[in-house]
């Protein structure tokens, strides 16, 4: 597949670009990166605009017209927002199996613009107050 020299310094080079270029294909094309570029065809132009810009975009419920806000991870990461558009309550609910974080951001857009009322029948509420870490998985 690959031939290397033997000379140790022009080895460590090829050995390291290769890394390099393997990493960046990883980034490019694995999982995190897809379910990332699957996330982002099913935002609407004006959520794609709130998530690049913020990390994070907002959605309206199916049932009640009530806005959230769906921060970049897995958990913990969704935010019922008031009339001002200010956190109220916090909601915790994501899919049975380990998924990537986009995947996991897209079932939550889905659920909560699909059935909102079957979401907020299996959510944990919490409190919106307590210390938000972005980008917490």
């Amino acid at each position: 597949m690959f031939l290397f020299r033997r000379n140790g310094v022009a080895r460590g080079a090829s050995l390291r670009a290769l890394r390099a270029l393997y990493r960046s294909f990883n980034e490019q094309n694995g999982p995190d990166a897809c379910a990332r570029r699957l996330l982002r065809e099913w935002l609407s132009s004006e959520q794609r605009a709130q998530f690049d810009a913020n990390g994070f975009f907002e959605v309206t419920g199916s049932l009640t017209g009530r806005r959230y806000r769906i921060h970049q991870g897995t958990m913990s990461n969704v935010l019922e927002l008031n009339e001002a558009l200010e956190p109220k309550t916090g909601w915790c609910f994501l899919p049975e199996r380990a998924l990537a974080v986009g995947d996991v951001m897209l079932a939550q857009k889905i659920a909560l613009e699909t059935d909102e009322a079957a979401v907020l029948a299996i959510a944990k509420p919490f409190s919106p107050r307590l210390p938000f870490v972005q980008g917490a998985h």
